[in-house]
């Protein structure tokens, strides 16, 4: 399969800041809304932090369970400044804000938790898994979820239009539904709901990486020469996703070793052990095909090998029959006078029949020896 690609050593193209291929005149729109007893409110549009936080701050915040999620589809610099203002950021999570493509983690600043998820898609047209960053900031009972890259958490492409924006947050599904009971449990919840999803997008990834490893596997064995350089790329692929889910799991057992700290409660750790539990799977699949996929390339090259095998015994079969010819051409060209046969008349087609006899009976044993 032909395809172009960037090297890996090639930083990959980022925006401005975050997700948005946006002027900087352009404002960002930021999406909020109040979870309350585990019901959702319509949706709020805003362009700034406070705005957003108004807003719903008019909502009834009496309640005993209640938070609200802002989502930044598209961030500036500028927008960032004014979170680090409003909640008095420490400055080394300030400048984990300002800087994207970083790898999964967890950090707490006094009271402000910082989580640096990563979700994945798969280009199967590329074969390239291109991993999506989103920075988490929760502080009291406010989540803000910022997208660095083109995709919402889930894979789903940013719409740029605000209807769209909208008709994706109040779908039945991001309702969280069936998620009533988890809401239930606070704004921890809805991170841990968060990471789930992230987690869920590498399940489709492992498919197409399965399925291009089956290619190749039909590739190798109908002996096309671009098996190994395919391999090769595809193997780095999987690597990319082993460091990345391995940075995740990492980031759950600090949540997890964190739990009793921090007075998570039970029904929510039990769904933070299931996200490890995919964790974990996504971990093996992954690192099963890393290791199928070197087994792959052990066998191209031992059938490789085997062919580069076959086209010796072919040429060297062919150096043999030449060489009979050749030998006695040489003999009977050399320039000396007192030489049997030298002027009999019978001396030229004698040396023809004994070349073109030496090369039939050479051809005959190289080929029942399978060497033809």
């Amino acid at each position: 399969m032909a395809r172009v690609r960037r090297h890996k050593s090639e930083p990959i193209p980022k925006r401005k800041r975050g997700a948005g291929a946006q002027c900087e005149s352009e404002k960002p729109v930021l999406l909020s809304r109040r979870i309350v007893d585990s019901e959702t409110s319509d949706l709020s549009a805003s362009t700034t932090f406070a705005e957003a936080l108004a807003q719903q701050s008019t909502h009834d915040s009496t309640a005993s369970e209640s938070f609200t999620q802002v989502v930044i589809p598209k961030s500036t610099p500028e927008l960032l400044a004014e979170i680090a203002s409003a909640w008095d950021l420490h400055p080394v999570l300030v400048d984990d804000l300002f800087h994207a493509n970083q790898r999964p983690k967890v950090d707490r600043y006094d009271d402000v938790l910082f989580i640096v998820l990563k979700s994945a898609v798969y280009v199967d047209s590329a074969e390239e898994v291109e991993f999506k960053e989103f920075h988490l900031l929760m502080k009291d009972n406010v989540l803000v979820i910022i997208c660095q890259d083109d995709r919402f958490i889930d894979g789903t492409p940013i719409p740029s239009r605000a209807e769209d924006m909208d008709a994706y947050f109040t779908s039945q599904e991001r309702q969280w539904i069936s998620d009533r009971d988890l809401l239930s449990l606070g704004p921890e919840a809805l991170v841990y709901r968060l990471l789930d999803t992230a987690v869920d997008t590498y399940f489709p990834v492992l498919d197409g990486l399965q399925d291009d490893k089956d290619g190749i596997e039909r590739q190798v064995f109908s002996g096309d020469t671009a098996a190994a350089e395919r391999i090769y790329l595809l193997s780095q692929e999987v690597i990319d996703v082993l460091h990345t889910t391995t940075h995740l799991n990492r980031l759950t057992q600090r949540l997890g070793n964190g739990a009793t700290k921090y007075g998570i409660p039970t029904e929510l750790q039990a769904y933070l052990d299931d996200v490890t539990d995919h964790l974990t799977r996504v971990l093996a699949e992954a690192a099963e095909l890393r290791e199928a996929l070197s087994q792959i390339l052990n066998v191209n090259s031992t059938l490789v090998a085997q062919r580069q095998n076959e086209d010796m015994k072919k040429i060297s079969g062919w150096a043999a029959i030449l060489f009979a010819p050749t030998l006695i051409g040489a003999i009977y060209g050399m320039n000396f006078d007192d030489m049997p046969e030298l002027h009999w008349a019978f001396g030229y087609p004698m040396a023809i029949g004994l070349m073109i006899g030496l090369g039939v009976v050479l051809y005959s044993v190289f080929k029942v020896k399978k060497w033809m």
